[in-house]
C-alpha cells in the first residue's frame, strides 16, 4: 500500500491561502472519491491542512491537484502544497506530532490536534489498520521526544508569542485593557500569558455566554456578552482575536465609527484565527495597527536558536521510529513497482507537482 501525506503549511504558504482550505472536509472527502483512496485522514490547525491516505495503487499527482483545485473554486493551482511518500510521509508526521514542524517549535497545542484529527478520522471509519498503526505510534513518538529532550523548555504557544508582541509594544501591560475575543484552547492560553504578565483588566467574550464566563473565573476578568464585544472596542487597548468564525468579525466599516471616539489612542489587534476573524484592510485605519498570525513567525523564530541541540536529539529519536516503521510499511506492502516509477518522478517528498512538470 502507498502512504502519503499532501498539504500546506506555515513553512509554504501565507495565510490569505491556509485560510481558503480550513474547514474544509471535501478535501478529505474528494480524495477519498476520486482516487480510491481506501484510508484518509484530514489535519487542519491554524499553521497547516493535511491530507494522509493510504491507496493502491498510489495515486498520480493530476488526480490530487484536480481534488486541491475542486474543494477550492477560487484557486487557479495548487504549487503552495507539498507531498511525502513512505517513510518521508512517516518522517514528517513525527514531527508535526512532536512540534519539531510548528511554527513555534516544541510546542504542545499540536498533539491534541493531531489526536482529535485521528479521532474523527477513527470515528467515521476513514482511518483503516494503516492510518490507525501510524499515528498510533506519532502518539509514542512524541511523547518520548517531550520526555526525553528540553525541546518544550521556555516554549511558549501561538498565543503566548502573541502576548510577547504586546510586551514588545506597550512594555508592561498592567495598566493596559485586553480583549479576548474566543474562548478556545487557544483563548485560554492566551489569557493565561496575558494574566501572567500583570494584566488585571482582561475581559473574555464568545459566542457561549457558559465558555467565557468559565475562562474569565480561570484568569480573574470579566465575561462580555458577545453582542456587544464591538462596544469594548471604544475602551481597550488591544484585542486578541481566535474564533472560529467563517468570516471576518471586525470589518472596516464596523471599526471605523468607533475609532473616531478614540482619536488619540491607538488600538493594537493580533488575530491569531485561521481563518482570520479582522478584515486585511482594518490595517489601513490610522491609530489601528494590526497583526495576523504570519505575523509572529518573527518572534517565534527569536527562540529557535536556543532549541538547536534539543531539535537534534528530537530528530534522532524520530530517526530512530521511523525506521522501524519503515521496516514494518515495507513488509505490509503488496506493491510491485515505487511511487516514482508509477508517477515518472521522484515525488518522495517536496512540493506537489505533476508529472509533466
Amino acid at each position: 500500500m502507498n502512504l502519503f501525506c499532501v498539504g500546506l503549511s506555515h513553512r509554504t504558504a501565507s495565510v490569505e491561502t491556509r485560510e481558503r482550505y480550513v474547514g474544509k472536509p471535501e478535501i478529505e472527502r474528494l480524495l477519498r472519491e476520486q482516487s480510491g483512496c481506501a484510508e484518509t485522514l484530514l489535519l487542519s490547525t491554524c499553521n497547516r491542512v493535511e491530507v494522509y491516505g493510504v491507496a493502491e495503487p498510489p495515486v498520480a499527482n493530476e488526480t490530487i491537484r484536480g481534488c486541491l483545485i475542486a474543494a477550492d473554486e477560487n484557486s487557479e493551482d495548487a504549487t503552495a502544497f507539498y507531498r511525502f511518500e513512505g517513510e518521508h510521509c512517516v518522517q514528517h508526521l513525527f514531527r508535526v506530532a512532536s512540534g519539531l514542524d510548528s511554527m513555534v517549535v516544541g510546542e504542545t497545542e499540536v498533539l491534541g490536534q493531531v489526536k482529535q484529527a485521528y479521532e474523527n478520522a477513527r470515528q467515521s471509519g476513514a482511518a483503516g489498520p494503516y492510518l490507525h498503526r501510524l499515528f498510533q505510534r506519532a502518539f509514542r513518538v512524541s511523547k518520548q521526544v517531550r520526555t526525553n529532550t528540553d525541546i518544550t523548555r521556555g516554549a511558549v504557544s501561538v498565543g503566548s508569542v502573541a502576548v510577547e508582541l504586546a510586551v514588545k509594544i506597550f512594555g508592561d501591560l498592567s495598566s493596559r485593557k485586553v480583549l479576548v475575543l474566543g474562548a478556545g484552547e487557544t483563548s485560554e492560553r492566551t489569557a493565561r500569558a496575558l494574566a501572567s504578565r500583570g494584566v488585571t483588566d482582561l475581559r473574555v467574550t464568545n459566542r457561549s455566554a457558559d465558555r467565557a464566563q468559565n475562562l474569565a473565573s480561570v484568569v480573574n476578568g470579566r465575561a462580555i456578552a458577545f453582542e456587544h464585544w464591538e462596544n469594548e472596542c471604544r475602551e481597550i487597548d488591544i484585542l486578541i482575536s481566535s474564533t472560529a468564525a467563517d468570516e471576518p468579525l471586525l470589518t472596516r466599516d464596523l471599526l471605523a465609527p468607533i475609532l473616531r471616539e478614540r482619536w488619540d489612542r491607538p488600538l493594537f489587534i493580533i488575530d491569531i484565527a485561521v481563518p482570520r476573524d479582522v478584515a486585511p484592510d482594518v490595517n489601513e485605519l490610522e491609530g489601528v495597527f494590526l497583526y495576523d498570525i504570519d505575523s509572529l513567525q518573527a518572534i517565534a523564530a527569536q527562540s529557535l536558536a536556543q532549541r538547536h541541540l534539543q531539535i537534534a536529539a528530537g530528530e534522532q529519536i524520530i530517526a530512530e521510529h521511523v525506521s522501524d516503521f519503515g521496516t514494518w510499511l515495507r513488509r505490509g506492502s503488496t506493491a510491485t513497482r515505487s511511487t516514482a516509477d508509477i508517477l515518472h518522478q521522484p515525488i518522495a517528498e517536496g512540493p506537489l507537482r505533476t508529472s509533466q512538470s
